[in-house]
């Protein structure tokens, strides 16, 4: 006869062996889908200013601000995705740096909520600093959009958006306040 500890450990371990098997299959289910979707972006407004930087240094350094349009219709979403994280990158050259990479906005997006975005005129939620003088007319940078899906089980992939726009900064300084 075994006793009531070996019996509760064997149907614990069983348990969690089932468990881990339906894990396995949540996570096998949707390895294999193709999350790329079109993303539709539009500079509205764009201008560079020069002032300094107080948080790093006491140079000036070129600051871009932009205002854009974005749609970007999600189907993402099936069983095994919890939520979205999205954000939108604009990438750049300069003479210094053959590749700078700035976050301009981001949105978490949880199962259930709208995931249909469609804003026009939006402001970027965070600064697009350059480290010197490079945004002044700068004639390539380009808007990317990407997102990380976060899943009940499984891998936890970045994924780029289909569609990117490209765009150049103005050749002047502005004055004015933005």
């Amino acid at each position: 006869m075994h006793s009531v500890l070996t019996r509760g450990n064997a149907i614990l371990a069983y348990t969690l062996s089932v468990l881990a098997a339906l894990t396995f299959c949540c996570f096998v289910s949707t390895v294999f889908i193709d999350y790329r979707t079109k993303a539709t972006m539009n500079t509205v407004k764009v201008v560079v200013k020069n002032v300094p930087d107080y948080s790093a240094s006491r140079e000036k350094n070129d600051l871009g601000f932009l205002t854009f349009d974005f749609k970007h219709l999600t189907h993402l979403f099936n069983w095994n995705v919890k939520q979205l994280f999205l954000y939108l990158t604009a990438e750049y050259s300069t003479p210094t740096n053959k590749l700078n990479q700035v976050v301009l906005w981001d949105k978490i997006i949880l199962r259930g909520e709208n995931a249909i975005l469609d804003f026009k005129n939006m402001n970027t939620k965070y600064y697009f600093w350059d480290d010197g003088n490079g945004l002044k007319g700068n004639p390539n940078v380009t808007l990317t959009l990407s997102w990380n899906i976060i899943p009940n089980a499984g891998l936890l992939p970045s994924i780029f958006a289909l569609g990117q726009h490209a765009f150049r900064f103005p050749t002047e300084y502005t004055t004015s306040r933005v």
